[in-house]
């Protein structure tokens, strides 16, 4: 039987911050909750930093997750635009950490293959196929909010993965000792 847990998704954002939060069982993932902090109306950079870090704490508070699955910053024409994300990234990983979750990365592409089978899909199409999967009507106003449900659910699938452990989250130690005919000596 599959141990019940709990996955907080986080698409990370200076602006707009989405969150998403599934619950795992023997039968699959399921729907918690899903938002997202509106942090438009805060000029104060370090404000939204201390905003991003004060919410997800109550989130972890609240629904007690086991695990943080966090969209990584891509990489774009702006440089101030990746550090930004950096720093919201670093608020809620740092909430996260605090409270002693694991914590994991998940590039959007990954997370867009993971959910739609294309790398390039867009956050309506990566909504339409969250709703499908966790049988859940979903506000389209809420597209952050559904990408880190969507980098949740990118977790669930890699941890339960039949390749954790033989090379998804392996190190070289491992690899060596599962394959001791592949070293030439």
């Amino acid at each position: 039987m599959t141990k019940e847990k709990i996955i907080l998704g986080i698409d990370p954002g200076t602006n707009i911050l989405g969150f998403g939060i599934i619950r795992v069982d023997s039968k699959g993932p399921h729907y918690v909750d899903m938002g997202v902090f509106d942090l438009r109306k805060i000029k104060d950079p370090f404000e939204k930093l201390a905003n991003i870090y004060a919410g997800v704490n109550e989130l972890i508070e609240e629904h007690k997750p086991d695990e943080l699955a966090v969209e990584s910053p891509f990489y774009g024409k702006n440089a101030q635009v990746v550090l930004k994300l950096g720093r919201a990234q670093g608020a809620a990983i740092t909430a996260a950490i605090m409270h002693g979750l694991s914590v994991a990365e998940y590039a959007p592409r990954k997370a867009k293959i993971a959910i739609c089978g294309n790398g390039a899909a867009s956050k309506e199409q990566v909504a339409m196929m969250i709703q499908k999967t966790l049988k859940v009507e979903l506000d389209p106003k809420y597209l952050d909010a559904t990408d880190a449900l969507a980098i949740a659910l990118c977790h669930h699938y890699q941890m339960s993965s039949p390749l954790v452990g033989l090379g998804g989250k392996s190190d070289w130690k491992k690899f060596l000792e599962n394959n001791p005919d592949r070293v030439k000596k």
